[in-house]
């Protein structure tokens, strides 16, 4: 994405998947503007900037999560999303909250990795001609007298033209042999310390001591080809550049989308009092890591002070109110999505770039099979999602997936003996999959 792209871009292109919510849209916009405009400021200011956190409310499957994936997409951030309910007090089941972060630090070294490998890839590539060609044309052994300077030229003719053919394709069929490293599947394990708990690979923590082992490896020029550039590209990166742009880039242009709030707050009455200790512990444990601290992960230190997060939760049975104030105070935004109803999934169905329609109609022209929804038949889609939402538990647009699985299960079915026919999903045609389904709630609740 283009680091100056106003809010209103933003806006235009979270649109082009996500259907209302304009609200949410506008926060996240603005919250992601507000990061370029940090740039901009002159240290020591730019460093008691800090983001505005954002908590958002609203029922599930109205988009919550989908806006804050499809923000870090067009940032290109390092992004992670989890459950606030996987973590617990300190002292009980689950996990260390640091690993979050930990999380979010892998993630990071991911995107910069591939932006780094990018940039050698020619150099790579390069490389990976030469060392197949100094296999396809073994080195003479040199004479002992004296050489004529043609044989040097014949040679490098030579190996021009050998390296014309294999740029043409016309080698890969050929058989070659090359040292592969074998990969050593070293176990994982998790390392207890005052600071928490992390999965350690103990590859990275013995580091050459055990290294792999090479083996030969007989192939096609190429396959063999693919692997050597993998193996020239890795030659050619700087490991220690990478982790300090990915700490820099997880510290700055992070985005921790934390969901679930709603179920780690203290609802008085709500049960024994066991459980709740560990919902508030939760919240306290969560609290540093908002405020702003320092994590230790296996490639450096890093700060939270910068990272944006957006919590989310249904808050039906609780209230943002009901988390401990100062996380509350953590979350100064706050945005409410509204619940869909029978015209927005209409609009699901059919507007984004990568709609519903759209999705199963490529699925099936993979079997040659041409499928045409209609307006009318878009039209019943969506009200029986609404109907079967109302009369059962309301799974927002989640509920699409599960109608179009179901109206469409006869020809996905047969797809592979249809092959250039056409389909064509009216009303009608709904209704005689889904109508009987639809109308008894019993059946309903388990089918749909």
């Amino acid at each position: 994405m283009s680091q100056t792209m106003t809010p209103r871009e933003i806006i235009s292109e979270l649109d082009r998947f996500i259907i209302g919510q304009h609200d949410a849209k506008r926060a996240v916009a603005i919250a992601l503007r507000n990061r370029w405009r940090r740039r901009q400021v002159e240290s020591p200011m730019r460093e008691e900037i800090t983001p505005k956190n954002i908590l958002m409310i609203g029922p599930t499957g109205v988009g919550k999560t989908e806006i804050a994936r499809r923000l870090a997409r067009l940032a290109n951030a390092p992004f992670i999303k989890v459950e606030a309910t996987k973590f617990t007090e300190v002292g009980y089941v689950g996990r260390d909250v640091e690993t979050i972060i930990r999380d979010l630090v892998d993630t990071a070294i991911k995107i910069v990795r591939e932006e780094h490998l990018a940039r050698v890839q020619i150099k790579a590539e390069k490389a990976a001609e030469d060392r197949l060609l100094d296999i396809l044309i073994p080195h003479p052994v040199p004479p002992s007298g004296p050489v004529a300077s043609e044989s040097g030229t014949a040679s490098s003719e030579s190996r021009e033209k050998m390296r014309k053919k294999l740029r043409a394709g016309d080698l890969n069929e050929r058989q070659v042999e090359i040292e592969i490293e074998q990969s050593s599947n070293m176990p994982m394990m998790q390392i207890f310390s005052n600071q928490g708990s992390e999965e350690m690979d103990l590859k990275d923590m013995l580091g050459n001591m055990m290294g792999g082992k090479n083996k030969s490896k007989r192939m096609n020029v190429a396959d063999a080809l693919v692997i050597i550039q993998q193996q020239e590209a890795d030659r050619l990166l700087d490991m220690d550049s990478i982790k300090e742009d990915a700490i820099r880039r997880a510290e700055n242009d992070g985005i921790v989308f934390l969901d679930e709030m709603d179920k780690i707050t203290h609802r008085s009455g709500a049960g024994g009092g066991g459980g709740e200790v560990s919902r508030e512990g939760v919240q306290r444990d969560l609290l540093p890591l908002v405020e702003g601290t320092t994590v230790n992960t296996r490639y450096g230190h890093l700060k939270t002070d910068h990272i944006l997060f957006i919590a989310s939760g249904a808050f039906h049975l609780a209230k943002p109110s009901d988390l401990i104030p100062e996380l509350q105070g953590r979350f100064p935004i706050r945005v409410n999505l509204t619940a869909l109803g029978e015209e927005e999934f209409r609009r699901i169905l059919v507007e984004p770039e990568s709609s519903l329609s759209r999705q199963y109609a490529a699925l099936l022209g993979a079997e040659n099979v041409s499928i045409e929804f209609t307006e009318d038949g878009i039209a019943e889609i969506a009200r029986i999602a609404v109907s079967v939402n109302e009369k059962t538990e309301n799974i927002g647009a989640r509920r699409l997936h599960t109608l179009l699985e179901r109206v469409l299960e006869t020809i996905s079915f047969e797809a592979s003996d249809r092959s250039g026919e056409s389909v064509r999903v009216d009303a009608a045609y709904v209704l005689e999959q889904l109508g009987d389904i639809a109308e008894d709630e019993d059946l309903s609740r388990y089918i749909l």
